[in-house]
């Protein structure tokens, strides 16, 4: 197992901070050339079963993902994320496609050994009912954003929004053009109603200041790819 059970009910996950903040349903591609999570990809290729191939994720506070010195601040909310894609570089790096699965908290970070190790607790999100409105005044919001950015580069985004309130809510998230503060405060909203208004009154902040000065929006999508699957 790649997160057996840790003491007080954490489960030991293998880590890998980033700069970003990831959500549940999203997948994002990663290239890792650092030894520590080099050695963090070994380990989960050596597990048989595809499905335990596990790691966690939490966005750096202050920091870098490289380096002695990196990851000198971490926020504690964080994903629990799956492999699901891996090819090797003949330098020895690796390029690889995670998919979010569900929200962590990290208790205590273990950086002793080969790469990080996480004792991690679960933060799963309370399923509530969204109403209507909600969810059709959140996908105009998005719509409207999307033609404001198609008229600056190009539309920069693919397929569908989902139907489902819960993975509209992340999906939504996970596009929005925000610091990271902000995508953290959105990754530990209590439930899916509490962060589509939030995503969507970022939106709408956005639209009304490229409105007022028409530039390409501050952001850190270019990491994190939207997947309808």
């Amino acid at each position: 197992m790649s997160d057996p059970v840790s003491a007080a009910g954490t489960t030991a996950l293998p880590m890998f901070p980033l700069n970003t903040v990831l959500f549940p349903g999203v997948s994002v591609p990663l290239r890792v050339f650092e030894d520590r999570y080099r050695a963090l990809i070994h380990h989960l290729l050596r597990i048989e079963d595809p499905a335990e191939r596990v790691f966690g994720s939490v966005g750096i506070r202050e920091g870098y993902e490289v380096g002695e010195h990196g990851a000198q601040s971490l926020y504690r909310v964080g994903v629990r994320l799956q492999l699901s894609e891996v090819e090797a570089r003949a330098d020895g790096s690796f390029d690889i496609v995670a998919i979010g699965r569900d929200r962590i908290r990290l208790e205590r970070l273990d950086t002793t050994g080969e790469f990080p190790v996480g004792h991690v607790s679960d933060r799963p999100a309370p399923q509530v009912e969204v109403d209507e409105e909600t969810l059709t005044r959140a996908r105009a919001t998005f719509t409207a954003f999307r033609a404001a950015v198609s008229e600056l580069r190009g539309d920069p985004y693919s397929g569908l929004l989902p139907q489902d309130a819960e993975y509209l809510s992340w999906t939504l998230a996970a596009v929005a053009p925000l610091p990271l503060a902000e995508r953290q405060t959105l990754l530990e909203a209590d439930d899916a109603g509490m962060r589509i208004t939030l995503v969507s009154d970022y939106l709408r902040e956005e639209l009304e200041a490229m409105n007022v000065i028409p530039s390409l929006p501050a952001t850190e999508v270019a990491r994190t790819r939207w997947s309808p699957n």
